[in-house]
């Protein structure tokens, strides 16, 4: 599966909603040295109920628009 992601960093809490047919995650880390790129993976496993190490950034690692894929194992 694969998922067009909007990521909102420094956001007063962390959270993860559908608007415009696309996932908006709030994160509450900034994004400098992959501090907003981890609490992603964590979030997102989280909310899609996976393990951490079946999200991948895919395209958009320094970018607020991310491609990502979560894989099966």
């Amino acid at each position: 599966m694969v998922l067009n992601i909007r990521v909102i960093p420094k956001a007063s809490r962390s959270l993860v909603k559908e608007e415009e047919g696309r996932l908006k995650v709030y994160l509450t880390r900034p994004a400098q040295d992959g501090l907003a790129n981890a609490q992603l993976i964590e979030l997102l496993a989280e909310h899609l109920k996976v393990k951490k190490y079946q999200v991948h950034i895919v395209k958009g690692e320094k970018s607020k628009n991310k491609l990502i894929s979560i894989s099966d194992a």
